[in-house]
């Protein structure tokens, strides 16, 4: 479960009625003030119409295992009178299959109290597909609020709250969404008893008393809990522990924790107030200790075996109901029900033989859903009763790809390719024999770009859709449409479209879609750098990046990019460009990088250059250490590091080992910052890496006191001197901006996979300056309409054909407008494209589109160009404003003016 600044803050803004706050284990809740929805029973939201309306349909079907298939879907519907659409990603399992099962995943070994990411817990438990599952209390170990029952062992029991709704599947291969509520006691040897409260918990409020889940109270530890704390954040319950190994007492501490974690053939009884009196009134060391517990579910009242089940997960409110949206069972505003959020949902079918592991996209064009579109999608789905699981964030969907090993992200969670760290999850698993080979797939990339090779390999799947060895499988290659090349696998796309890759050997096939990206389909081009220094030599990193109308956002390969350099030569190496020779008296030089038609402007002038910001020689101000909580180490500019023998360097060593949640260790420079002078458009330095896998970030104070957080790198991947380099232009900083503090970071999520301490270096930080474009200046054009005649700057000049107005917009030939303005223009007979570059501005219209390009941006004008008696005309007042200046029009002489 997120923190309100997380999780909730999205929801505190768009819904107007008021909240009222409570926290729950540390979690800032919001619950409806007085008057307002109910804590129980809220109506769900979504009205007849609105579930008329919305449309479920199948993109894409591949089975992952024998008795598990992955359907993908696109919901679409209206939300405030607006359509919307979302991916819905789905794993439908048969438990009818003899050899797929499910089971709850979550820490290494099944343990609990320490979080880590779906991908993690299925790899480490060797599922083949999951999805995250239930909630949990932030700033604690984070055990699960509903109960875990993993490998039929209870292995965390519920907590004491309303509304939480679990779901199972038993020992006979029945699926059970129900409230469970925990049972138990501790019976010494004297017959006497005490109630136990729960199994491996962390701290939290029980409902809807809000007491202490820990105080007056006795929890059991088994060798599932994680840690030497049981728990952690309880400083309100001073423990009195009991070790019981073999059913015997071995040790009874008073007034403090046992030290070390609980045995595997044992556990470690924690109690406090009334319980610890308990304790010491009854319990002694070498008798006997019996401890029972069961379940109690909700729906039938009886007590019920946890060992009865194969697996538990908790959930949240109940979503579906005999194939109808239910009532919720408690608030959905702490969770921002009411919200478009990425959602996680479990759920079966009537007749119990389907589950469905259900997860909605929120990234890119994917829209999200509420709780109650949610629940109008999972009737779609045929789900019969269905819970929510923890969402927003934490949605991760999981999966072997068909023939593949190893296991992938089904799709991006709200953060792209980075996955949360959460509680626990449930996984496919299968426990198939080998069979023989049945087919093959074909795995590649899904999407390319005109000009880019593209290869795509085999790999066998067998009678149970799990992977083998195809052996020497020699296949023929084929595509369904004419958009590419393809020989031995290899691709080379053509044109745009869509087209189905097949591979076949014998009876054995395998297909594969390749989409090939379209002008038509990007709304932005984007070079990496800004401007350049135009010199003989100079080295430019070009990375271009499109964005898609849909929101998707891709690198294009730079074989498939097409360059025009003006006034200079250049060659291309990879992402780079090398200036060769520069013309002689030109200043102001352009790089025009195309890619199947569409146009991005890189502008390189003499008077751009990179500039020296430190080199750490003599630093004339204070760079101290700063850290996240628990984190230690140290800042000073040293000399001597390997390659800079002879030279001073900034080094930063960090250990993350006792930090929490996010750790994180900065270089501070000057406190505040040090002033950067003019408006840099990069910012380089060179990187002593460690191997860490860690992340390299800076922070930048804008003029207006905004702080902007740069990655420098994702991963420091590399050990040496490395040169790393961060493009500025895209943050909206208010000039001139300072450099507070260069650091090391580690999110929680993944941490098991870096380095927990370590130590990098910074030399040589510089900064790239914008280039200064000379000023085409800004002429004064007259014209009246019906003339051939103008005048720039008061001298007549000859049109070729006269200005006139339709439909209320004056057109001009192109080429008068651009050579009056000071620009230059080109005209591609082929794509009826125009082309004006004017100063730092590059404008691209075709004749006939409304749409034009605007130094690499996709817009939309209310005209087009045309072409009349082998004129290409175009609208004056469009042209000139896009090119920074201004029309004006006199309705009584009929005149013109640009300037």
């Amino acid at each position: 479960m997120r923190k309100r600044t997380e999780y909730e803050t999205h929801l505190a803004r768009r819904i107007a009625k008021p909240l009222v706050a409570i926290t729950l284990g540390g979690v800032l809740l919001l619950q409806p003030a007085a008057g307002l929805l109910p804590f129980f029973g809220t109506a769900p939201y979504v009205a007849a119409a609105a579930a008329a309306s919305m449309k479920m349909t199948v993109i894409h079907q591949e089975m992952i295992t024998a008795g598990a298939e992955r359907i993908d879907y696109v919901w679409e519907s209206t939300r405030s009178g607006k359509p919307v659409k979302a991916n819905v990603h789905v794993i439908r399992v048969d438990l009818t299959h003899p050899y797929v099962r499910l089971d709850a995943i979550s820490g290494s070994g099944g343990t609990v109290g320490k979080l880590s990411s779906v991908m993690n817990m299925a790899k480490a438990a060797g599922a083949v597909g999951g999805i995250n599952a239930d909630f949990f209390v932030t700033g604690t170990e984070g055990s699960p609020m509903g109960a875990q029952v993993t490998q039929g062992q209870l292995v965390s029991s519920p907590m004491k709250l309303n509304g939480m709704y679990m779901f199972g599947i038993t020992k006979d291969r029945k699926p059970v969404i129900d409230i469970y509520t925990f049972e138990g006691s501790i019976t010494a040897a004297d017959g006497s008893s005490f109630p136990l409260a729960g199994i491996n918990n962390s701290t939290y409020r029980t409902e809807p008393d809000n007491g202490y889940s820990h105080a007056n109270t006795i929890y059991m530890y088994t060798s599932a809990w994680v840690g030497n704390e049981r728990p952690k954040n309880a400083a309100y319950a001073t423990p009195t522990e009991v070790l019981v190994r073999g059913g015997i007492v071995e040790q009874i501490s008073e007034g403090k924790a046992i030290g070390g974690a609980p045995p595997a053939d044992g556990y470690i009884l924690r109690s406090h107030g009334k319980a610890a009196q308990f304790i010491r009134d009854h319990v002694r060391i070498g008798e006997q200790l019996q401890a029972d517990y069961r379940l109690i579910s909700r729906t039938s009242g009886q007590p019920v075996d946890p060992a009865s089940f194969d697996m538990m997960v908790g959930g949240h409110t109940i979503l579906v109901d005999q194939g109808k949206p239910a009532s919720f069972s408690r608030s959905i505003s702490g969770i921002s029900g009411a919200t478009d959020r990425s959602r996680s949902a479990v759920g079966y079918s009537k007749d119990g033989r389907h589950v469905f592991l259900v997860t909605v996209e929120e990234y890119g064009s994917s829209q999200g859903m509420t709780l109650a579109e949610l629940q109008q999608a999972l009737v779609q789905l045929g789900v019969w009763k269905g819970v929510n699981l923890d969402g927003g964030g934490s949605t991760t969907m999981v999966e072997r790809p068909l023939g593949e090993t190893g296991l992938r992200l089904a799709h991006p969670t709200e953060y792209g390719d980075t996955q949360r760290s959460v509680a626990n999850g449930i996984g496919v698993f299968t426990t198939a024999p080998q069979g023989q080979l049945r087919g093959i797939a074909v795995s590649g990339p899904s999407v390319a770009f005109i000009g880019q090779q593209v290869s795509f390999s085999l790999k066998g799947y067998d009678t149970y859709f799990n992977p083998i060895d195809p052996g020497n499988v020699t296949p023929s290659w084929s595509i369904d449409k004419p958009i590419g090349s393809l020989k031995n696998g290899v691709f080379t796309p053509t044109k745009p479209g869509q087209a189905v890759i097949t591979a076949k050997s014998g009876a054995a096939s395998g297909k594969h879609t390749v989409e090939v990206i379209g002008q038509d389909q990007i709304a932005e081009m984007k070079i990496g750098t800004s401007g350049g220094t135009l010199a003989t030599g100079a080295k430019i990193s070009v990375p271009v990046t499109v964005k898609l109308r849909d929101g998707r956002q891709y690198t294009v390969p730079p074989e498939s990019i097409d360059w025009q350099f003006i006034g200079f030569t250049a060659n291309r190496q990879q992402d780079n460009l090398v200036i060769g020779k520069v013309s002689a008296g030109v200043k102001n030089g352009y790089a025009i990088a195309r890619y199947d038609g569409f146009s991005a402007l890189l502008t390189l002038s003499a008077g751009g250059a990179s500039a020296d910001f430190e080199n750490f020689e003599k630093v004339a101000y204070p760079i101290t250490f700063q850290s996240t909580s628990g984190v230690t180490g140290t800042v000073k500019v040293v000399s001597g590091l390997p390659g800079r023998e002879s030279s001073k360097a900034l080094q930063l060593t960090y250990d993350f080992t006792n930090g929490k949640g996010t750790r994180a260790a900065y270089a501070v420079l000057n406190g505040s910052g040090v002033t950067i002078a003019g408006a840099p458009t990069a910012l380089s330095a060179d990187v002593y890496g460690d191997g860490s896998l860690n992340w390299l970030r800076a922070e930048f104070i804008d003029a207006n006191g905004k702080a902007h957080l740069v990655d420098l790198k994702k991963t420091i991947d590399w050990t040496g001197w490395q040169e790393v380099r961060a493009d500025l232009t895209g943050y909206g900083m208010a000039h001139p901006v300072k450099l507070k503090r260069i650091y090391v970071v580690s999110l929680e999520e993944g941490r098991d996979e870096r380095a927990e301490s370590g130590q990098i270096a910074i030399d040589n930080i510089k900064v790239q300056l914008p280039s200064s474009i000379q000023d085409p200046g800004r002429p004064v054009i007259k014209m009246t309409l019906g003339s051939k005649t103008a005048t720039v700057d008061g001298k007549p000049v000859s049109i070729g054909a006269a200005p006139f107005a339709e439909k209320g917009v004056t057109y001009l030939p192109l080429r008068f407008v651009a050579d009056a303005m000071g620009g230059t223009v080109n005209w591609n007979q082929k794509e009826k494209r125009v082309t004006v570059l004017r100063g730092d501005k590059l404008l691209e219209m075709v004749v006939g589109s409304k749409e034009f390009l605007l130094n690499g941006v996709r817009k939309t004008g209310a005209v087009e160009p045309m072409v009349r008696s082998g004129y290409t005309l175009v609208p004056i007042r469009l042209v000139s404003e896009q090119l920074g200046l201004e029309v004006k029009w006199d309705q009584k002489t009929k005149q013109i003016t640009v300037q």
